[in-house]
């Protein structure tokens, strides 16, 4: 009854940090889009009028003294408008000011990365037994954060910020550090952990040289480079890569059938490289083993 008791407040806990970070990743991908903008702009580069005058409010306070406000009309939000999930749905989706929609973009990451919390808790298969397996699993979770941020942006504008793509790179590389500490073969998991890198960071190094950057952008290198490291399992590595490509090809054909996309249409790859990663690494060891059960 007890252990029954501590696994059900372990979920509701997961939930619940989950919602909150799932927040705070809502609002870091509209701030990193007003910073993208000013940028942009400084730079002499074309930017959308309308979105930067929407946006550029966002950077007029410090971060320390930064507070969440509605996009349409500038009402700084109170605590109360600011309770992850709940908020949004006592007001019905809506200002709590002006009433105009604020949309399900920040509900859904708030969703999604407490799902991603659950099923990583659910499914881990390093386990929990020692200090650097738990270790390993807050660090998955904590990257499971920022990969939620570049989902987001990526899916919305088709663009990885390096802001966040280089501390997800660090991430991966203390989680295949770990890797490493935990081994029984040291050099075999070093090994895994390099062909794992290639396998998802080097394929597509080669494809953004040889295509010089028309079929897939550094940033989708750079994103399979930091999933390696994640994974730091090169059948896994693999497995992220098919699983990518397959649930693109389910997303895609689809749509080029209903004329909805075109040949030349560009994809974002990013959210399915990040899919495709979570899936492998969450079920890619039922995967296997179900597969070489078949062959052997």
């Amino acid at each position: 009854m007890m252990g029954y008791m501590v696994t059900v407040i372990t979920y509701i806990a997961l939930v619940l940090v989950g919602l909150i970070l799932g927040s705070f990743s809502g609002a870091t991908v509209w701030r990193l889009r007003a910073r993208q903008l000013r940028d942009d702009k400084a730079e002499g580069l074309a930017v959308n009028a309308k979105e930067y005058q929407k946006l550029t409010p966002l950077l007029e306070k410090s971060l320390a003294k930064d507070r969440s406000r509605c996009l349409h009309c500038g009402y700084e939000l109170k605590w109360y408008d600011l309770i992850p999930l709940l908020s949004w749905l006592s007001l019905g989706g809506k200002c709590r000011k002006c009433r105009k929609p604020i949309g399900y973009f920040e509900p859904l990451i708030e969703i999604g990365v407490a799902v991603f919390f659950v099923l990583s808790y659910a499914f881990w298969p390093n386990g929990f037994g020692t200090p650097l397996q738990i270790t390993q699993f807050v660090v998955w979770l904590i990257t499971g954060v920022g990969l939620a941020i570049l989902f987001a942006y990526d899916f919305k504008w088709s663009l990885l910020p390096n802001r966040v793509m280089f501390v997800v790179i660090g991430l991966g590389v203390v989680v295949a550090a770990l890797d490493v500490a935990m081994a029984n073969d040291l050099f075999a998991a070093i090994a895994s952990i390099l062909w794992s890198a290639f396998i998802l960071g080097g394929i597509y190094a080669i494809i953004y040289l040889v295509s010089r950057g028309k079929w897939i952008g550094f940033g989708d290198v750079k994103l399979g480079l930091a999933l390696g490291l994640l994974l730091a399992d090169w059948q896994l590595a693999f497995l992220a890569l098919f699983a990518a490509n397959f649930i693109g090809c389910l997303i895609v054909l689809p749509l080029m059938m209903l004329h909805k996309l075109k040949p030349t249409s560009r994809i974002p790859f990013g959210p399915l490289l990040i899919v495709g990663a979570i899936v492998a690494q969450l079920f890619g060891r039922y995967v296997l083993d179900w597969y070489f059960g078949l062959t052997f």
